[in-house]
């Protein structure tokens, strides 16, 4: 056996065979643990119909488990900075068998509401804290890896609503629930324990003389940057919200039908993975900072072209633009967090700005139903979302475009 073939195959190695196995496993662990996201989409029109509520109020039990999975993410990324991958995984999987359970027993939108948080709680587990995992085995290509460890939400997205529209469908929406709570810990816990290797110290110390040396050339302090990145999460989920949480229901409104609506969202969240995995191999060349400013833009296009288009047909060719346009964005806040902040603090760190995503999810979410309600309308939502990301695309452009203006400065005069 080559040198080079043993070191592919040695446990703890960056870059090694065993790191590329772990991003399959990783992928696998996320498409399950991040089904909370998604289910409630699927059934918020049904929710409006059992528990006699408005389309706003359907819309609390999304808030909800976004608000559960962004407090979970933080909490579980601080955790696996400490302890690893094993433990935030098994907590997620218990949460996740209790919020289910508990919420096929619900009596009214304020009970399964509540409930959703707990969902959040344990969705968690396979977004934020994969992410900070995952970013340590790589270094060539850690953009690929930390974006197949952010599809497996958008995996979860593609699979689940059609499972879930199924066997509502056929068996009812309170015993989907349930089984959900027993096969998702059933499948997470395995999972866990077989990626319960921790990198080697070495990792962190070569790492962290890059961030220093990065962080330098950009010229921000660290909490300033933490602090930039976090407004523009916030902001450019604010504006993704929007197709995201209400398609189905929209698909519903303009007579085309629940079904119609989960296959479009289907579409948008596995065109979304694809995105992401295309964002990744690219950043990996160009770069996190332009690959962010191109989906930020391109996302922002998408947005516009719903304002203009609504039949059935142009639904799913928008739906399926905005999946390709917006699925690489997200991913790179992590990426460039890696690259400008200190490797042992990449858990908490990654966390506190995809917790800021997340709630730019709920919140937009939440704002386009209480939008709806007082227009009777999506149109507004549209704009709404618009305007938001209008604030991230002008935020990131200046982060990444800050140091070439500064470089081109220092030239001139030098000149």
């Amino acid at each position: 056996m080559s040198l080079n073939m043993k070191t592919a195959l040695v446990p703890g190695e960056v870059d090694s065979g065993y790191a590329w196995w772990r991003l399959v496993l990783t992928l696998v662990l996320g498409t399950v643990a991040c089904v909370g996201n998604w289910s409630v989409v699927v059934l918020l029109p049904t929710l409006e119909l059992e528990f006699r509520t408005v389309r706003g109020g359907a819309s609390l039990p999304y808030t909800s488990t976004m608000v559960g999975f962004a407090l979970g993410g933080l909490l579980m990324g601080r955790l696996v900075d400490r302890v690893g991958l094993v433990g935030p995984v098994l907590v997620g999987a218990i949460l996740l068998c209790i919020g289910y359970i508990a919420g096929a027993l619900a009596t009214d939108i304020w009970q399964f509401s509540a409930i959703s948080f707990v969902i959040g709680l344990g969705s968690a587990a396979g977004f934020a804290p994969l992410i900070s995992d995952l970013s340590h085995w790589f270094r060539k290509y850690r953009a690929l890896a930390v974006a197949f460890a952010a599809s497996g939400s958008y995996l979860a997205g593609a699979v689940w609503p059609l499972i879930i529209e199924h066997f509502q469908a056929t068996q009812g929406w309170r015993a989907t629930h349930v089984g959900i709570g027993i096969f998702a810990p059933l499948a997470m816990a395995p999972l866990a324990l077989m990626l319960r290797r921790r990198p080697q110290a070495s990792a962190y110390a070569d790492a962290d003389a890059q961030t220093a040396a990065a962080r330098t050339e950009l010229g921000l302090k660290p909490n300033v940057l933490q602090a930039i990145l976090v407004v523009a999460g916030f902001s450019c989920c604010m504006a993704m919200s929007m197709p995201q949480v209400h398609i189905v229901a929209y698909c519903g409104d303009l007579g085309y039908g629940v079904a119609v609506g989960t296959q479009i969202i289907a579409l948008m969240l596995g065109l979304g993975v694809v995105s992401r995995l295309a964002s990744g191999a690219l950043a990996d060349r160009i770069g996190a900072g332009p690959m962010l400013i191109m989906g930020s833009s391109m996302q922002a296009l998408a947005l516009l072209l719903y304002l203009f288009f609504n039949s059935q047909s142009s639904l799913y060719v928008i739906s399926g633009l905005f999946g390709l346009f917006q699925g690489g964005i997200v991913p790179m806040y992590a990426v460039l967090i890696r690259q400008f902040l200190p490797p042992r603090e990449a858990g908490m760190r990654i966390s506190l700005v995809l917790m800021a995503t997340i709630l730019g999810m709920a919140c937009g979410g939440l704002a386009a139903g209480y939008i709806f309600d007082a227009t009777g309308s999506y149109r507004l939502a549209f704009l709404h979302g618009f305007f938001w990301n209008c604030i991230n695309l002008a935020l990131v452009s200046w982060l990444i475009l800050l140091p070439r203006l500064r470089q081109r400065r220092a030239v001139a005069l030098a000149a």
